[in-house]
């Protein structure tokens, strides 16, 4: 799961200085893009000049609405967050603890084999490569996913004082397994692994999912 977070060494920013001539593009249109960019090559590997040529601007349109790399990269995250990563959200909504993790799990199975998006996931490829931010992305990225995996735990949690999930269970390690499977098979669908293979280790990974005797589903 990836949420956005306002840690900053740079928090998420406010928007863009507004000032000046209207802009002549569609800004949503142009961020898309631009995920698209970062998705395939990560924060160290796109360049402005890669960035701004898929996005069609020039460099100035970009600083006017975006502001620097940095900040478009974390706009990026946001809207990826809100658009590609809404199934995240969703499972959340489910009645039980089980449905919730299937949920999530067969929809990032999904996700990541998407014919119309990079393969895998761009919170784990934006940040794989190591450069001279000194690892700040690595790291907001890294929070990003801590913040996703923190309201699943959250959802868990109260199935367990629902007595949803058996007496005992440890909502942070069982959140933190789905966030390991997960992230997993980002990895694997980046390497080219298909969509029925990551299924397949769904199907493993639900068998470890505790439940409440007597209660299917």
């Amino acid at each position: 799961m990836t949420y956005v977070t306002n840690d900053r060494e740079g928090s998420m920013p406010q928007g863009t200085r507004e000032r000046g001539r209207p802009r002549s593009f569609d800004t949503q249109a142009a961020l898309d893009r631009a995920v698209e960019v970062f998705w395939r090559q990560g924060y160290e590997g796109a360049s402005l000049t890669d960035l701004t040529a898929a996005m069609g601007i020039s460099r100035p349109s970009m600083y006017a609405a975006f502001g620097n790399k940095d900040d478009l990269f974390r706009r990026v995250v946001a809207r990826y967050a809100e658009i590609d990563m809404a199934y995240a959200r969703e499972a959340l909504e489910q009645p039980t603890a089980y449905r919730v993790i299937e949920s999530f799990l067969r929809a990032n199975a999904d996700a990541l084999t998407r014919t119309d998006r990079p393969a895998g996931c761009l919170s784990i490829q934006g940040g794989l490569a190591g450069g001279s931010d000194r690892g700040r992305i690595a790291r907001f990225l890294a929070e990003s996913r801590l913040a996703g995996e923190r309201a699943l735990a959250a959802r868990l949690a109260a199935a367990v004082a629902e007595g949803d999930l058996p007496p005992g269970t440890d909502p942070d390690a069982l959140a933190r397994y789905v966030t390991v499977v997960s992230e997993g098979n980002a990895v694997h669908a980046t390497a080219g692994a298909d969509r029925a293979s990551l299924h397949a280790t769904v199907d493993f990974a639900l068998q470890a999912v505790p439940r409440r005797p007597g209660v299917v589903g």
